[in-house]
């Protein structure tokens, strides 16, 4: 890998992994579409702890808060009953489905699940996902007929059963595609919380996965055509571009719907498949023989 490419690669990480439009599908299908070797798995997780150190810097209050209950919680019974507190055992208990699932599902991650037709599929189921779950949100917002019936979720509303359906929704993440914080959001969506609570959640439960991910592949950074300079560098980029990036979103979904990024998904996946129906585009583009 060059350092042009592993400057695009970053930058493509910090673009998109806080928007409902996966991240890893994107550094697959650049590197497809320039012609490049797949960056693999293992370059996709350790760049993600560039764009999750924006996230610890970014919520570092709310993050030292959280750490800080939950360790008092351990020792005061009191302190159990603390929303932060809580908020700590529910950010264990939703990284439990990521973590067994991440386990067992490895050699697909690295294999199969990056064939572009998979990643096309996904785009679109996806993106219909979130599309429906945001009309329903904007449904109550403008206080639609339903609206009496049910008021948005916050944060404090958040129990074991929410928390493990937040970690299933994340777990889908593992399909390149799905998108992590797109999965999270819907799910939150859907299940009745705002969205800013629903995205808040999201980027906080993707902590401890996304630093345990790239810790474990740490081992295979430098192995065939990634190397550990370029890899740092790209990490590095996305930590700053996806600062910036995960500010504007989090200012964005206060005012803003979800459709633009429903519709990019829906027009990229066609397109994919259009490309890959004309022979342009092998699914397997990029991918190393051995």
């Amino acid at each position: 890998m060059s350092w042009f490419e592993s400057f695009i690669l970053g930058l493509v990480q910090g673009l998109t992994e806080f928007l409902p439009i996966s991240s890893s599908a994107h550094l697959r299908l650049t590197a497809a579409f320039a012609g490049w070797h797949d960056p693999g798995a293992a370059f996709t997780a350790i760049t993600q702890i560039g764009t999750e150190t924006a996230v610890l810097i970014y919520f570092r209050k709310d993050i030292a808060r959280i750490i800080s209950a939950w360790f008092r919680s351990l020792t005061d019974k009191a302190m159990r009953a603390d929303h932060d507190a809580q908020m700590g055992w529910l950010v264990i208990v939703g990284s439990i489905p990521i973590g067994v699932l991440g386990i067992t599902l490895k050699d697909q991650i690295e294999g199969p699940f990056r064939d572009l037709r998979l990643i096309a599929t996904t785009l679109i189921v996806m993106g219909i996902v979130l599309g429906v779950a945001d009309r329903l949100a904007a449904r109550d917002e403008i206080g639609g007929r339903h609206r009496a019936l049910r008021e948005r979720k916050t944060l404090k509303d958040l129990g074991v059963r929410d928390g493990l359906i937040f970690g299933v929704c994340q777990a889908m993440a593992l399909i390149p595609g799905v998108s992590r914080s797109g999965a999270t959001i819907s799910g939150g969506l859907l299940m009745g919380y705002t969205r800013e609570s629903a995205a808040r959640y999201s980027f906080l439960l993707a902590i401890p996965a996304v630093l345990a991910s790239g810790a474990y592949e740490l081992k295979d950074a430098g192995e065939g055509h990634v190397s550990w300079g370029p890899t740092i560098f790209a990490t590095i980029i996305a930590f700053v571009v996806g600062y910036a990036v995960i500010a504007w979103f989090m200012k964005f979904i206060t005012t803003k719907s979800f459709m633009p990024f429903v519709y990019y998904r829906i027009v990229l996946g066609i397109v994919l498949f259009i490309l890959i129906g004309m022979g342009v585009l092998s699914p397997h583009a990029g991918e190393s023989a051995g």
